[in-house]
């Protein structure tokens, strides 16, 4: 279970919070040459790792329309409107993010903009090895579509028999992905980093996925395509005091820790007497899993931390910048003000982390391993370029001209100043 660790000094805090850490240098160099020989050798590379990896031999990776209008047979219609629900409420969250272009009169006669344009080929990544993330296609493909992206492509692992799930699908449909494939992994990646002749290329590339899809994520991004952020193993951080429900937070740290053994979940507080609670509770409710070895794996690398005081425990969850953070205390919304390094914030006894994951209307595409303290989760804003603009009357010219001039003549650039001294003179 879970290791505890009782009062520790701030100077040790930073060993402490560490994530785990896996040497990266032989999995650099297996995914530098899958990325390689997609690039070089395009579809017939993607048919030969989806042979190696996922274990079926496809001549076509393209999702049929076929495919597509059968995936609805396949689902109940309770989970049909379940998904509709959440895409609702995530397009209601997301569509607010979009801001009216402002003129700005800096000075008489010189205007400036700014106007959000969105980016025009994004790919989605979704995992479907253990679990089909069928939720992830609503975090992304909403706000692509809000934000006005002409093509959204999407790559997904193929189970045995050459499919995608019908979840998969059928969201995708739902939220005007604009063509499917059925690969994964690295050679996902590579794929829509680089483009075949099946798979068209992109310009940004979304979407979580195990350790080799992140590398390849960040080692195609060297290459000049972006991504949403790096991302590693997902984690949770519950901050508890004795107002807490024990059997709630044992089932939040569950539910995290369940996503792979790579996982990490932290439990901070006050409380002694609360921890062991929650401890009884974990050994209770785990038994009755699923994926109870996955679970007890991520358990075994997450910690308990027990300090003195709010301030420290505030101050802890700040240095340790989750992913996720759960504030189950009475004056979660005074402690949630004093929070600045967490992805998405929890408040309370009744919002559950999956409550984000799947249909609050938050995204839960999330910075991990500490990004949260310089990045934020995926919004609208991830999908758009923003350009500025200005325009200057000859009068706005006449008022900010020998600014300039001057400026331009400081820093030594004569070309920069006659510029604008040509058009004064005129």
């Amino acid at each position: 279970m879970m290791k505890t660790y009782l009062y520790p000094d701030k100077k040790d805090w930073k060993q402490l919070l560490q994530r785990p850490i896996f040497d990266s240098t032989s999995l650099q160099e297996k995914v530098k040459s899958v990325l390689n020989d997609v690039k070089l050798n395009g579809d017939a590379a993607i048919k030969k790792y989806t042979q190696q990896f996922d274990r079926v031999d496809l001549d076509n990776f393209t999702v049929s329309e076929n495919e597509i209008n059968e995936a609805a047979d396949y689902l109940s219609d309770e989970l049909k409107q379940a998904i509709r629900q959440a895409a609702k409420n995530i397009q209601s969250f997301h569509e607010k993010q979009i801001v009216e272009v402002e003129v700005i009169e800096t000075m008489p006669g010189v205007q400036c903009w700014r106007k959000s344009v969105g980016i025009e080929k994004v790919g989605l990544y979704i995992p479907g090895g253990t679990a089909p993330l069928f939720s992830t296609i609503l975090m992304l493909g909403i706000p692509a579509n809000i934000a006005g992206c002409k093509e959204i492509i999407l790559c997904s692992p193929p189970d045995k028999n050459g499919k995608l799930h019908p979840a998969i699908l059928f969201a995708a449909q739902l939220v005007g992905v604009t063509k499917m494939y059925k690969i994964g992994g690295v050679q996902a990646i590579a794929a829509m980093a680089f483009g075949t002749a099946t798979i068209p290329q992109v310009y940004k590339i979304f979407g979580p996925g195990n350790q080799y899809v992140t590398c390849a994520k960040q080692l195609i991004q060297q290459e000049g395509i972006a991504i949403d952020m790096p991302a590693g193993p997902s984690e949770v951080c519950v901050l508890a005091d004795d107002s807490a429900n024990a059997s709630f937070v044992a089932a939040d740290l569950l539910s995290q820790a369940e996503h792979g053994i790579d996982s990490q979940v932290l439990l901070v507080s006050c409380f002694e007497t609360l921890v062991r609670n929650i401890e009884e509770q974990l050994n209770k409710q785990s038994q009755l899993l699923s994926r109870k070895e996955i679970t007890e794996k991520a358990l075994q690398n997450s910690k308990v931390i027990i300090v003195k005081n709010m301030d420290d425990a505030i101050d802890l969850v700040n240095e340790y910048a989750a992913e996720h953070l759960i504030i189950s205390c009475k004056d979660d919304a005074l402690i949630a003000e004093k929070i600045i390094n967490a992805g998405s914030i929890f408040l309370g006894n009744y919002s559950p982390e999956s409550i984000g994951d799947y249909a609050s209307g938050t995204n839960h595409t999330l910075p991990t391993n500490g990004f949260a303290k310089a990045y934020s989760g995926v919004s609208v804003d991830s999908f758009v370029k923003k350009i500025t603009f200005q325009k200057l009357t000859q009068q706005g010219l006449r008022n900010i001209g020998k600014t300039v001039e001057l400026m331009a003549a400081a820093e030594g650039l004569d070309a920069h100043k006659n510029a604008v001294s040509i058009r004064l003179k005129s």
